[in-house]
């Protein structure tokens, strides 16, 4: 995975979350059963809050490297047929196939404003390109609402709201109260269900509210390299722990997970990938305080500076891109920068 790929995945989470946005109490459960409290737990119910989502790579060789990603910061939401308003930031850092892998930016979202960070430096996107930005992708949630019957982003939560947690872990076990930023919640500790995770994410990914948001990172799998993948991811995965605390309110406030990553393979990639996975909800349905930086630059120069042609971008989002993804593109920044 190189560096622009890693930062297209941070960029998928971050999509992700403003999903969860869209959403619309602390008892003791350590006297439940695991598969009680585990039956009981959700993600719907979630319209604010502070996401704290940590990725750590290990692979070991010189074709492998070490990085630690992130992704942070507060989000609200704004109702049904609204974007939710964001202040997130992506970290990427550690080395890959014995390059240094650096980067650190970030989105503010809000009502009728939006900015970028880069490298420790805001950019204003200029009133017309948010306006036009914004158009597009409610757009596509009234597509998407078309086939569901919901609001675009309100349609795939529901869908991310849905899942169940219980199907993602064997052999649960109650570990007890645990704190989670100030909110008490129950500890289920257990093996990752890997086949069970796979099919979740799949159903989600496939459903009409999600498809056409999750499309734009690149073309979806088909079904054949979807079976392909589950029966290879399962066969690698090694040592699948997971653990999930659930709050009083049975919303879900953390997920750790950890595993290993044995590829079957002969060529000169990586032998073992170890995964740690640290995702917590904190400040959840409290309102959130989002502002607009100060003396934010206008975004054309950091466009100059990436050497991106903004017209292509206001393309893609109009699915004018000729088969060309989002992340593609990304791929063909990289080529430059590396040149």
């Amino acid at each position: 995975m190189n560096r622009i790929r890693l930062l297209s995945v941070i960029a998928a989470v971050a999509a992700l979350t403003s999903l969860l946005a869209a959403c619309g109490g602390s008892s003791d459960k350590s006297g439940e059963s695991a598969q009680g409290v585990l039956e009981e737990a959700t993600l719907q119910g979630i319209e604010s809050g502070k996401v704290d989502l940590t990725v750590g790579l290990d692979a070991p060789g010189a074709e492998g490297g070490k990085v630690d990603t992130g992704l942070s910061g507060a989000f609200q939401g704004e109702g049904q047929g609204s974007l939710p308003q964001l202040d997130m930031t992506a970290t990427a850092k550690g080395t890959y196939k014995g390059k240094p892998v650096d980067f650190d930016g970030g989105l503010i979202l809000l009502p009728n404003s939006a900015y970028v960070q880069y490298e420790g430096t805001e950019y204003e996107v200029d009133p017309t390109t948010f306006a036009f930005v914004e158009s597009t992708l409610k757009q596509a949630q009234r597509e998407a609402g078309a086939e569901t019957g919901a609001a675009g982003t309100a349609g795939c939560q529901e869908e991310l709201g849905g899942v169940k947690v219980a199907d993602l872990l064997e052999a649960g076990r109650n570990e007890g109260a645990a704190d989670v930023g100030g909110t008490s919640t129950t500890k289920v500790s257990g093996t990752l269900n890997v086949s069970g995770a796979i099919d979740t994410l799949v159903e989600v990914a496939e459903s009409p509210a999600c498809r056409n948001q999750l499309a734009a990172a690149g073309p979806l799998p088909s079904q054949g390299e979807i079976e392909k993948a589950k029966g290879d991811v399962g066969d690698a995965v090694r040592k699948p722990q997971v653990s999930v605390y659930v709050g009083g309110d049975d919303i879900v406030r953390r997920i750790v997970a950890d595993f290993t990553v044995e590829p079957k393979h002969g060529g000169k990639g990586p032998k073992r990938v170890a995964v740690e996975l640290d995702l917590k909800l904190t400040g959840v349905n409290e309102e959130q305080q989002i502002s607009a930086p100060e003396n934010a630059k206008p975004l054309s120069r950091l466009f100059i500076k990436l050497g991106v042609n903004p017209i292509e971008l206001l393309g893609l989002l109009q699915g004018e891109g000729g088969g060309q993804s989002v992340g593609e593109l990304l791929e063909g920044l990289a080529t430059k920068r590396g040149r």
